[in-house]
């Protein structure tokens, strides 16, 4: 008894880190503490928005080293690198042993993620053309939000086919691909090409002990670390090293390892990025004022609505068309548990920005306070919008799903009423 007594204030309490840890990798619970850190940032900001921005806007860090940012901007440039390491991670196990390991199954959705990101931009295009500036917002509404489209998917559609988180998960991970891509090429505005040459041998230091197997986590921190300050004070925006470096880590096991560094990189990793940095950073991002003005004005700019346009049509358009067509030209094949309908609802998910549209529009238009503003409050709405669209749709793809279900146990009428919906 003694023995037991002894242990029971320590055993509790880790017992309860590793049941939140756990939770954590749940996409629901990080799309739910995602959600109250950005309705948390709307009551204050509401309340009184001079605190809020004095808040997000303090400077910390030393100034020898470059580092003296605002607070939002160590959430964009500091804690996003380490949510886009885990989408490079999501990234590299995808492409080794998941859905982009094979060919015929990759097309799909590599195919819908391409033209997802086209066909928002198309239409911002087209809906703000003419409007000051407006060149430069062009991909805001190209990324899709991984954690919030997948938790809206596991809440309201958690009996549909497996097929269909796969492809949402391998159509956001590409897409979050090129959403770096973008942010690297397009919103680079200065550059020290040292201070980037560095950064490059300091990555691919970091990949050429993953191929020579060295173990533990402590060679690599100083390295991702000293990694990730050479890309921030490059001008390249600093997330480019944390997809670069999960992208690089290992994703087979050796002999004498229990599970291979990305796996364990993940596990450790993904509950600090879904409990910490993409809550912190929505709290720090999403603050705007909600009063008739400020909405007045976010339909009075064309920009805005070029971005609310692309998010929730653009996006519909671009990924279950990129299917369709990619289906109809044979270079690609739907799933047999899948019908198009199921596609259009979740093609609806992808028009969830959040996250890295929030970032790529504070690059844009991060200079001008009140367009930066409009657009943030766009993207919510947006984002909003096809949450709750898609959401619909799914739960009516449920309801219909059961009852062809117990129309086939019936007759096998089910099973033909649904195939003139899938591919031939």
């Amino acid at each position: 008894m003694r023995k037991a007594a002894q242990v029971w204030p320590i055993r509790p309490t880790a017992r309860y880190a590793l049941q939140i840890a756990e939770a954590l990798r749940a996409e629901t619970i990080g799309g739910v503490i995602m959600l109250l850190a950005t309705v948390g940032a709307l009551i204050w900001a509401n309340i009184s928005y001079q605190d809020y921005d004095a808040f997000r806007s303090l400077t910390i860090g030393p100034a020898t080293l470059h580092l003296d940012l605002e607070l939002y901007k160590w959430a964009q440039n500091g804690l996003l690198a380490i949510f886009f390491f885990v989408a490079g991670l999501e990234v590299k196990e995808e492409f080794t042993h998941g859905e982009l390991a094979v060919l015929r199954k990759a097309a799909l959705p590599i195919i819908a993620a391409v033209a997802g990101m086209a066909g928002p931009a198309a239409v911002y295009l087209l809906v703000s053309m003419g409007a000051p500036d407006a060149g430069r917002g062009w991909a805001i509404p190209t990324a899709t939000d991984i954690a919030f489209a997948l938790a809206v998917l596991a809440v309201t559609a958690s009996a549909m086919p497996a097929a269909l988180r796969a492809f949402l998960l391998t159509c956001a991970v590409v897409d979050d691909l090129g959403a770096i891509a973008v942010i690297a090429v397009f919103y680079t505005e200065r550059l020290n090409v040292l201070a980037l040459l560095a950064g490059a041998a300091l990555i691919a230091l970091y990949g050429v002990l993953q191929h020579k197997r060295v173990r533990g986590p402590w060679p690599y921190l100083p390295i991702a670390l000293a990694a990730w300050y050479f890309v921030e004070v490059s001008g390249v925006h600093a997330t480019v090293a944390g997809v670069a470096l999960g992208l690089l880590t290992r994703c087979t096991a050796s002999p004498g390892e229990d599970r291979a560094p990305s796996e364990r990189a993940d596990h450790y990793i993904r509950p600090i990025s879904a409990g910490l940095v993409v809550p912190v950073f929505a709290f720090l991002s999403a603050g705007v004022p909600l009063n008739s003005s400020a909405l007045g004005t976010i339909f009075a700019d064309r920009v805005v609505v070029g971005v609310m346009a692309g998010l929730v049509v653009g996006k519909f358009i671009g990924v279950f068309g990129g299917a369709w067509l990619a289906v109809r030209l044979g270079l690609a094949r739907l799933s047999s548990d899948l019908s198009w309908r199921d596609m259009a609802a979740v093609s609806l998910l992808g028009g969830i920005g959040f996250t890295v549209s929030l970032l790529i529009g504070d690059l844009a238009y991060g200079g001008d306070p009140a367009r930066s503003g409009a657009v943030t409050t766009g993207v919510l709405a947006a984002s909003l919008t096809a949450s709750v669209l898609a959401a619909v749709l799914l739960r009516l793809r449920i309801r219909s799903r059961g009852r062809a279900e117990e129309v086939d146990q019936d007759g096998g009428e089910g099973a033909r009423a649904e195939a003139d919906d899938r591919p031939g």
